[in-house]
């Protein structure tokens, strides 16, 4: 059910995961709880728990009929072969009773997917959004002390053992802070399910793209490296065999550069023909096709229309603005966009020219929100540079990666 949105909620031990769940699913989104279905699927009668015991021996089930997690842990946790058994047997029985809950979900649905340890496990590119509750380490250490009793230490070596706060921020597209009164939590998630959740998922369900707006020059921001991180790697497992790379190009690829604050990104293909079945799965990751964009402006070395088509796809999110350029790998289109990005990292003179004529168009187009007139006026300096940059390319050796 490409239509139906599903965003991914994480946070380390202590820092209020659970609350912000708890309130999503009161304001109508629907729970899927990765560690509740873990314990269920190896649950007392379970397929999964005879599975494990016929690997493990029936030692594993304690006199309670349940499985004795500790004893399982004992086994391995040294050992990657055994570990990688275990893992054999629940990631797809987790995999299936996840993808039965999302088939059960409405089509106007919110499904929230509630896991500890996302980061960690690397899956986060699965959804459209990634919500992280960020709190401070001794904040989170006085919680676990306090309301479950955890021996400092232990607490901090729990802690020690996840992802780290930095990492858990490069993997959010949304960051909940948590270490005021619960009120104040609660306050961030209602804000983030009015103002971002329900309209990404209206737009998702009614293929609606976030476009236009304004020209307004954003001054370089440290965090466009690691927003393009999440958006490279959705865009890629979206994408997944038919990918011959997403690539970071436009002005925020740039460094030092001020531009709009738009992430452009470039998916290579085979074909372009493979971008039909591409659709769907891009969509779920909250992509949407604009399907009258569907070609680049030729440049005179090349002018033959035909050799600068591609398909273009905007994100869905009313916040994180995407713009996803899909061009045949080897092509014109795809060549000129990583040529013209590393020209302009490498050439300050090139770069301090461009950005002249940035200001010079957001300025003339100020308030306007046809983007397009914008991108227009740049279009004669580009036309005009792609000798230099070829020049450079020559010079310097370089090819595309």
């Amino acid at each position: 059910m490409s239509d139906v949105l599903q965003i991914g909620l994480t946070g380390g031990i202590g820092a209020g995961k659970s609350t912000a769940s708890r309130r999503l699913v009161e304001l109508g989104a629907t729970l899927v709880d990765a560690d509740a279905i873990a314990r269920e699927v190896v649950a007392k009668g379970s397929v999964g728990l005879e599975r494990v015991a016929e690997a493990f021996g029936p030692e594993v089930i304690g006199p309670d009929g349940e499985m004795d997690r500790a004893k399982v842990a004992s086994i391995v946790f040294a050992d990657d072969a055994r570990l990688a058994v275990l893992n054999g047997i629940t990631h797809p029985l987790i995999a299936s009773r996840t993808a039965e809950l999302v088939a059960q979900a409405g089509p106007e649905s919110v499904i929230v997917y509630d896991a500890a340890l996302m980061v960690e496990q690397g899956t986060q590119s699965r959804f459209a959004l990634v919500a992280v509750v960020d709190t401070e380490e001794e904040t989170r250490v006085r919680r676990l002390v306090e309301s479950r009793g955890l021996p400092e230490a232990d607490a901090r070596a729990r802690i020690r053992k996840q992802a780290t706060d930095a990492q858990r921020r490069a993997a959010a597209d949304a960051v909940l802070h948590n270490d005021g009164a619960p009120e104040e939590l609660l306050a961030q998630v209602d804000r983030l399910w009015a103002e971002r959740l329900v309209p990404l998922e209206e737009n998702v369900r009614l293929r609606r793209a976030v476009r236009g707006g304004a020209p307004v020059l954003a001054e370089p921001d440290p965090g466009w490296a690691a927003r393009c991180e999440r958006i490279v790697a959705r865009v890629a497992r979206a994408a997944g065999e038919a990918s011959l790379g997403v690539a970071h190009i436009g002005s925020t690829a740039v460094p030092g550069l001020p531009a709009k604050d738009v992430t452009d990104v470039q998916l290579a293909v085979g074909s372009l023909d493979a971008v039909d079945g591409l659709v769907e799965p891009l969509l779920a990751a909250g992509f949407v096709l604009v399907p009258e964009i569907d070609h680049d402006h030729p440049k005179a070395a090349d002018p033959d229309p035909a050799h600068w088509r591609k398909r273009f796809l905007a994100g869905a999110d009313p916040v994180q603005r995407v713009q996803v350029h899909v061009r045949v790998h080897g092509s014109p289109g795809w060549r000129y966009a990583l040529l013209v990005r590393d020209w302009l990292r490498a050439d300050a003179a090139a770069r301090a020219e461009y950005l002249r004529l940035k200001r010079t168009a957001s300025a003339e187009f100020a308030g306007d929100p046809d983007a397009d007139r914008y991108v227009a006026l740049k279009e004669p300096w580009f036309d005009a540079a792609h000798p230099r940059a070829e020049a450079w390319a020559e010079s310097t050796g370089w090819t595309p990666e």
